[in-house]
């Protein structure tokens, strides 16, 4: 398997449309990518950097999403969960109001690399639930992406975890987000359709 390259994560962007100042911007957030999601895999077994390139690729491709810095955040959404000790290098390379955007979009207990514990999931949710609309369409496509690679993965208590806390929480939080712009819209109806799809073709 050949290693991703940065041409590579900058032709997913797209960033060959952008301005000057975002295509630099985005050579810098491609370096990060590769450095900060560098040996680390998904429970496939695939490299990790594979899943937020197929969530910026969903959201240009199926949502319509052009805007660069909200494809940089999608890029970059697991940094913060992965490797949480990157944090002061993306704060020096790009900010400390992107960081803390995916700050927020991290669970405290990834964040203070710990063990989950009793209340994290119900503040994990607050926090999810209180992202501004763009940061919560990055969410739902990271969502979306792993309800598609569902059948992929190997564990299937963290499967039955996935669609029961995809059915009672974001799923309700997608339609209540739904009326806040077209983006959110469409990324309702993509994500519902595939929860039934999915929900159908397990069931006996």
């Amino acid at each position: 398997m050949h290693p991703i390259a940065l041409d590579h994560v900058l032709t997913v962007l797209g960033a060959a449309v952008w301005s000057p100042d975002e295509q630099s911007r985005a050579r810098v957030a491609a370096g990060l990518a590769l450095t900060v999601y560098d040996g680390h895999t998904r429970d496939q077994g695939t490299p990790y950097l594979e899943h937020p390139l197929a969530v910026v690729t969903l959201l240009r491709t199926e949502i319509g999403v052009r805007q660069p810095e909200t494809l940089l955040l999608a890029l970059l959404h697991d940094a913060l969960e992965v490797a949480p000790e990157s944090e002061a290098l993306l704060v020096h390379h790009l900010g400390g109001p992107f960081t803390a955007r995916l700050r927020s979009m991290t669970a405290d207990h990834r964040l203070e690399q710990r063990p989950k514990s009793v209340g994290d999931e119900t503040r994990w949710r607050a926090k999810q639930a209180a992202l501004p609309p763009e940061d919560l369409l990055v969410r739902l496509a990271d969502r979306l992406h792993n309800l598609r690679d569902l059948a992929a993965s190997p564990n299937l208590d963290r499967r039955r975890r996935f669609l029961q806390t995809l059915g009672v929480f974001h799923l309700p939080l997608a339609d209540a987000a739904r009326d806040l712009g077209p983006h959110l819209e469409t990324m309702h109806a993509r994500l519902h359709a595939e929860y039934v799809r999915h929900i159908q073709e397990v069931r006996p």
